[in-house]
This record gives structure tokens, sequence and C-alpha cells, in this order.
């Protein structure tokens, strides 16, 4: 398909990094530093305001490279916009990976906490809460204070608001009709998204990579190099198929 898998001849390849919920992309830079000079970057931060995931998608679109071949990251939250983008088919678009995501609400017991959720005090929620359930036992020092920093950035309503847009998520429609490769990352001692998120993408794409490492909900973070070690051999995998397709001996 024109304008999907270009050649490696166009240079090195951006990855566009969606952010978790915090939507700050602070909490990249472990990742960042671990992929090294390899491949070139660009992190979308979404506005602090309470906007659902159709307004983070046209912000994401936006943020997309106009030329060069590039890969598009979704880490948690964002992976439903990741999917949406990839699914539009951009120029350029080389393939898709996905971290600790969901198409669906992957707790559909948290529903009934819906009405609930604006009388919750977002911004009174124990660190320590925090580093349970995304760090779980690799929180450190550093991790704990990124973390938090991240979270300082994001006014309540704005938490409320992406909080509500993953209980009535549903993104398995435009899972069907990425045309790119996929590889999904999962944490294995996650506490927030569990394994069936993951087979139950697998069930739509049975063609999707899975890459399974020891490491909590923040996987980019607390495993990074394992984490980059899986993004850099897909990447070149993809790379290689799209060079030699497109070589005419």
């Amino acid at each position: 398909m024109a304008g999907v898998y270009p050649g490696s001849d166009q240079g090195m390849p951006t990855i566009v990094l969606l952010p978790g919920m915090d939507g700050t992309g602070d909490l990249f830079q472990p990742v960042i530093a671990a992929l090294g000079d390899g491949f070139a970057t660009k992190v979308v931060r979404y506005p602090n305001r309470a906007l659902g995931y159709a307004a983070l998608l046209a912000v994401a679109r936006q943020a997309l490279p106009s030329r060069g071949p590039f890969f598009i990251l979704g880490e948690s939250f964002s992976g439903p916009i990741a999917v949406a983008l990839a699914a539009s088919q951009p120029s350029g678009l080389m393939g898709l990976i996905l971290s600790s995501t969901f198409m669906r609400n992957p707790r559909p017991a948290w529903r009934v906490l819906r009405p609930v959720i604006d009388f919750v005090p977002m911004n009174s929620l124990p660190l320590s809460i925090l580093s349970h359930l995304l760090l779980g036992q690799h929180a450190t020092t550093y991790l704990r204070s990124v973390l938090a920093s991240a979270m300082a950035q994001v006014a309540a309503n704005t938490l409320k608001t992406r909080i509500k847009s993953v209980l009535s998520v549903d993104a398995f429609a435009q899972l069907r009709t990425v045309r790119v490769p996929l590889l999904y990352l999962m944490a294995e001692q996650d506490r927030l998204v569990p394994p069936s998120a993951a087979q139950a993408m697998l069930q739509v794409r049975p063609d999707m990579r899975v890459v399974s490492m020891a490491a909590p909900h923040l996987l980019l973070q607390a495993a990074p190099r394992t984490a980059a070690n899986a993004i850099s051999a897909f990447v070149n995998e993809v790379r290689r198929h799209a060079s030699a397709s497109a070589d005419p001996d």
C-alpha cells in the first residue's frame, strides 16, 4: 500500500510516543535514553484540559510527522488513540507499538465507579497508592519522583475525564483495520491492565507480536532497556522487510 511501508532509504525513522494517563510525556525519558541515537523520537503532550479520546486523537494526529518513515507507540491510556491513528493509514507509518494497554475497559467491574468519579479527590491520592499500582516492586526513588512530578501537573478534572473515557472506550473496530505490523509489550506484573487485555486483542489480530517482560504497568520506565531492545528489534525487522519488498531485484 503506497505510503505505508516507506523504504529504509528515507532515513532514520521517528518513533512518535503517545503518553499514558498523565499526558505530560515526561515519563518517556528512561526509554528514550535507552533507545539511544538509533531513532529519532517525538513525544506528544496532551493539553491539561478535560478532553476525551476524540479530542485527544485530533491532538495526536496533528503531531504526526509530515514526511519520512515513522512508528507510533501508544502507552497505556493512549493505546486506543494509537490504534485509531494507525487505522487511518497516515502516509509514512511503518508500524504500531502498544505498551501495557487495551482496546476496551481492562477492568469491566470498575464500570460501576463511573457515577462517583467526579467526587474522588484525584489530586489527593497518596503517591504510595499510585506507586503500588503503576510501579509495584520496581519502584525506586527516581521513578517515584518522576511519577509524582508528572501527576502533579495534571488537573483533577483532566484525570477524571480521562478515566471516564477509559471506562467507555472500544477501539476493536479500528484495531481490525490496522494494516501495519503490530507489537504489544506486556507487563507480567501489571496491576492495572490484566493479560486478558492482550488476549482479547490477539483474538482480533492473531498476527500481533507480543513480548512479555517481568515489569509493572509502567514497563517503559521500570524496564527501559528491555523495552528498548524489543522496540529496536521490531523496528529494524519491519524496516528490513520494507527494504526487501521495495528492492526490484
